[in-house]
């Protein structure tokens, strides 16, 4: 393969990924959620508890961007703070059971609304897509 189609594979590829994340993404169940929030949220239910600034570290913002969305994450009910175990002067944050019940809610509309988009393809083009995401992952992982 050239240069040239190898990044148009690239781009087209990028932009199906993000036009597919954005549609998935639009399937919330909460409008009063906001995207970082709920970015947050999802890290910690894969992840786990963390400190404040190890989710913020890991979702890409500043300490203090974080501490906003901390703090309305748990007036929402769906974050609580704990004592750090080791070091007096940290809190670790976690999902409350709301909070796992609130991305359970997103994962289930976002599937049912993906269910329903395949269904809509032949055999074939299911397969081509069964057999594009396990390279897609794979590309992921490296």
């Amino acid at each position: 393969m050239s240069d040239i189609s190898e990044r148009t594979l690239g781009s087209r590829l990028r932009l199906a990924v993000v036009r597919l994340n954005r549609r998935l993404r639009a399937q919330s169940t909460d409008s009063t959620i906001t995207l970082t929030q709920l970015s947050a949220l999802f890290c910690l239910y894969k992840a786990g508890s963390m400190t404040p600034g190890e989710l913020a570290a890991t979702e890409g913002v500043q300490p203090p961007s974080m501490t906003r969305v901390i703090a309305a994450l748990e007036t929402a009910g769906l974050m609580a703070r704990r004592a750090h175990p080791t070091d007096g002067r940290q809190a670790i944050v976690e999902l409350t059971e709301a909070g796992r019940a609130r991305i359970d809610e997103e994962v289930s509309a976002r599937e049912r609304w993906l269910d329903h988009q395949l269904a809509g393809l032949t055999d074939e083009e299911r397969e081509v897509l069964s057999q594009a995401a396990e390279i897609i992952d794979r590309l992921a992982r490296r």
